[in-house]
């Protein structure tokens, strides 16, 4: 079980973090961290009233170890009359469950689905993959009020309905905190059973709780070793162990320091086998230190380029697997050292390693949010976007429409709209991309249903920009993303470039109980997303793709590269 960390850096970035370390050292960081000193993050009352209510994680692995023995009991029971399992959440209540369904697709337990989005063509063969086999279905949100979640419930609630009448409620349960309306709704649809989490533990923080756990035990996965691994990295990062040879925090006072010094693009390359646990540190980072007008921008699945693609504001953290080494991925890791480009490499042993990767990133990210000086427990800006959703589905209940403005430029299968148009869609993205900023990024947010196909188009789209800009590069599907990097997008530095993009959906699904369908659902999550993105004074453009989507997203392609070509007005 691998616990220290590989660093090469640029000598003066080098003996910044040592100092670093060494401050940590001298202010007892470690120990009043374990002690729940909230003043380490904030000296507001109320921010560390929010602090104290959110440290939960640091015991979480030994107290699930004490539930095991109930979590394997329920599992063993469950998969005598199930073949699958649909975890339903968003943010924090879904994301650790996508890392084991897709790190351990084969563990031999019920086959785990997450459902982590309002796209209808996603939820329809979600629908279809449950009719398949006897299905067990979870209801996951720590608020118990999170809107997604308990819309994806009521859609397969009365799907089973139909099937089972009274008797629904026995294919499903609740992962939430004691006292919320899911919890109630469980009690009185009689749900098989409830499971809940401890309140003290933030939702992005809650992979080693029920929230992780329960889904990774039904679906096979050694929840035990899992454990095993976790309470070893939490023993290795304890009160007893000073900075410098601690996993945790040695990793956030490289993260906290070098993104003092300009170095905030937190740049993940991880190995095919755990490539996923890079979506689950995006939103780690992001919504726990993109705040105040600063924070670590996690930049992950970027295709990893050449050196010369890469401005001074990188951060390369590569995580693999032992043994997932060699050949050209190395080559160009070895060239970004070269080229001065600080690398932090962490070795797993194996894949159950994930679980002591989880704890110690929690460490990191609270030490780099208190190097930072923010607190890395509260979230202020998640609420405006769904604020901003929620009037204009108030809309849709009155008027039965959703209100959308004219494009104000067309061009094929494309509409943009745009704060001023050019002479055609080409010369209007040149003027956005020219727009850019030294040490900014560009941010893809796209509300469209997440086929292989479509992400690899959006991946040469971003591959393209990064080469052109040398800036850093994201991929947000909506709306996940609102519940991951959509904190730093309204909180972090105004210095983004944001490309939102939406489509006509081929196919809809109903909300239950609601006026609208699933599809203007997300719409109206896009548009109140877009709306709090220019609130904040971020520069964001819709593309709306009309007809087929990957026929659009090639024509965007071309424009994109048309608009690059052209140059736009320089970095300013």
């Amino acid at each position: 079980m691998p616990l220290t960390l590989g660093f090469s850096a640029p000598s003066a970035d080098d003996a910044a973090v040592n100092e670093r370390l060494d401050t940590l050292t001298r202010e007892r960081f470690v120990e009043r961290l374990w002690a729940g000193d909230a003043t380490l993050w904030t000296r507001d009352p109320a921010g560390q009233a929010a602090v104290r209510d959110g440290l939960g994680w640091l015991s979480a692995p030994q107290v699930m170890t004490a539930a095991l023995d109930d979590l394997q009991r329920f599992a063993a029971a469950r998969q005598a009359g199930y073949r699958q399992v649909l975890h339903m959440g968003m943010g924090g209540s879904s994301l650790a469950p996508l890392v084991f369904a897709r790190t351990f697709p084969q563990a031999g337990g019920l086959g785990l689905s997450v459902l982590d989005t309002t796209d209808p063509a996603t939820i329809l063969a979600e629908d279809r993959w449950a009719a398949g086999a006897p299905t067990l279905f979870i209801v996951a949100s720590k608020s118990g009020t999170t809107a997604e979640p308990l819309a994806f419930g009521e859609y397969f609630y009365a799907k089973r309905r139909d099937a089972a009448g009274d008797r629904a409620g026995e294919d499903f349960i609740a992962i939430t905190d004691a006292g919320t309306p899911l919890a109630k709704q469980a009690e009185e649809r009689h749900y098989r059973r409830v499971f809940t989490n401890a309140a003290d533990v933030g939702g992005r923080y809650s992979a080693l709780t029920y929230f992780g756990l329960v889904p990774a035990t039904l679906a096979g996965v050694d929840v035990a070793r899992l454990l095993d691994r976790a309470v070893g990295m939490a023993e290795a990062c304890g009160p007893s162990s000073p900075p410098a040879r601690n996993p945790g925090v040695q990793l956030g006072a490289i993260m906290g320091e070098l993104a003092r010094r300009g170095r905030d693009k937190v740049t993940f390359v991880v190995s095919e086998p755990v490539a996923t646990l890079g979506t689950w540190l995006e939103q780690l980072l992001a919504e726990s230190t993109g705040k105040q007008g600063t924070g670590l921008l996690p930049v992950a699945d970027e295709p990893l380029g050449d050196a010369g693609a890469y401005g001074p504001d990188r951060l390369f953290v590569y995580i693999h697997r032992r043994g997932d080494t060699g050949g050209p991925l190395e080559d160009r890791l070895r060239a970004l050292r070269s080229a001065g480009h600080p690398v932090v490499t962490v070795e797993m042993s194996d894949t159950l390693d994930i679980a002591q990767e989880f704890f110690r990133w929690e460490v990191a990210t609270a030490t780099a949010g208190a190097i930072l000086g923010i607190n890395a427990f509260d979230q202020p800006n998640v609420q405006e976007s769904k604020d901003n959703t929620n009037r204009l589905l108030d809309v849709v209940r009155r008027e039965r429409r959703l209100p959308e403005p004219e494009p104000s430029q067309t061009d094929g299968a494309l509409a943009l709209y745009a704060d001023m148009a050019e002479a055609n869609v080409a010369a209007t993205l040149a003027r956005f991309f020219g727009a850019r900023r030294p040490g900014g990024y560009i941010a893809l947010l796209a509300y469209l249903t997440e086929t292989p196909e479509t992400h690899r188009r959006l991946t040469a789209i971003r591959a393209r920009l990064r080469d052109t800009t040398r800036l850093a590069s994201t991929l947000g599907y909506g709306p996940r993303y609102l519940h991951s990097t959509g904190q730093y997008h309204k909180g972090g530095p105004s210095n983004g470039l944001f490309l939102l993009i939406t489509a006509d959906e081929a196919a809809d699904a109903p909300v239950p109980g609601q006026p609208y369908t699933f599809g203007v659902f997300k719409r109206a999550q896009a548009l109140g997303d877009l709306e709090a993105l220019r609130r904040h004074g971020q520069r964001a453009m819709r593309v709306h793709l009309r007809g087929p989507v990957d026929a659009a997203l090639d024509r965007l392609e071309n424009l994109t590269a048309a608009a690059l070509a052209a140059g736009g007005a320089p970095a300013t």
